[in-house]
């Protein structure tokens, strides 16, 4: 690739570089964890997220499973912003 003369690569890939809400976020109240995964299969033009609803322990560990569901990553980044602006803090937590 030749630009302004130049021999100039780029590392940049488009499209691979979308970014996706990844990780879990815990409720004020300690009771409850959703954990936000890309879904591995879905196509680059059409990703989708799976939220997994965990009821938690008194140390706010999952305790029991509660629901899980594939949403759009726009609805995804949408409940997640909106999740934080409700006072759900993001916590570390390995889930699988």
């Amino acid at each position: 690739m030749t630009l302004g003369g130049d021999n100039a690569w780029s590392n940049f890939s488009y499209g691979s570089g979308v970014d996706t809400p990844n990780g879990c976020l815990l409720n004020p109240e300690g009771s409850r964890l959703i954990f936000f995964e890309r879904c591995k299969k879905s196509p680059q033009n059409s990703i989708k997220i799976f939220t997994h609803t965990f009821y938690t322990n008194h140390l706010g560990e999952p305790a029991g499973f509660k629901s899980t569901s594939k949403i759009r990553v726009e609805e995804a980044w949408e409940e997640w912003n909106s999740l934080q602006k409700l006072g759900w803090t993001e916590v570390s937590h390995n889930f699988g």
